[in-house]
């Protein structure tokens, strides 16, 4: 197949074990954040494409330590880890779902997430990070508010999210609709917005 996307796909591996990308060099100590976003129709085909990366980067760059996250597993194992989950489902059989989620949210908040996230994933000291699983995970976990809180964790380890939405520099917008700022504030989104941006990780 050979489409934008496609081309796009292809420029991933090239580009997330050169030399430059893992080292960080040329960002201008801005943090490593990284989107690569997609149709969300597309969705099977990032899946299929994340399993052939995680297949071949131990073979194209052995020396790389690779942490693959799903978002949504990783709430999973989140809120099971603290007895949520059976809670959860209860509320959500006698509750409904809005109101299950808004329960379940007060209990997992985007500073505890990336709280286990850095127990969970930056213990073992990865050189890169991949995530995955945003549309999956939504709206309990919101992307840029679980970005915000992770800078402090990161350091100078890069991380790339596949975003099945629209991403300008600026602004999140999932399956291409929801606009989400990178801030909640809108008297300061500009500059917290310039500040916390991340890259596009191709073009």
């Amino acid at each position: 197949m050979s489409d934008r996307l496609t081309e796009r796909l292809n420029a991933i591996l090239p580009k997330i074990t050169s030399p430059e990308f893992v080292s960080g060099v040329n960002l201008s100590g801005e943090i490593p954040f990284y989107v690569f976003d997609y149709p969300a129709e597309d969705e099977l085909r990032i899946r299929e494409h994340l399993a052939f990366l995680i297949d071949k980067l131990p073979k194209q760059a052995p020396d790389l330590k690779v942490v693959d996250v799903n978002l949504f597993d990783f709430f999973i194992d989140f809120i099971k880890g603290r007895g949520y989950f059976e809670k959860s489902l209860e509320k959500e059989r006698t509750l409904g779902s809005a109101k299950a989620v808004k329960s379940i949210k007060s209990s997992a908040s985007a500073e505890k997430l990336a709280d286990h996230f850095y127990d969970e994933v930056m213990s073992g000291q990865p050189d890169l990070v991949l995530v995955s699983g945003v549309g999956s995970s939504y709206p309990i976990i919101r992307t840029h508010e679980l970005l915000n809180n992770l800078h402090k964790h990161m350091g100078l380890t890069p991380l790339v999210m596949f975003y099945p939405g629209v991403y300008d520099k600026i602004t999140l917008k999932l399956f291409g609709k929801a606009s989400l700022a990178f801030d909640s504030s809108s008297t300061d989104r500009k500059r917290k917005a310039r500040y916390y941006r991340a890259f596009r990780l191709i073009e």
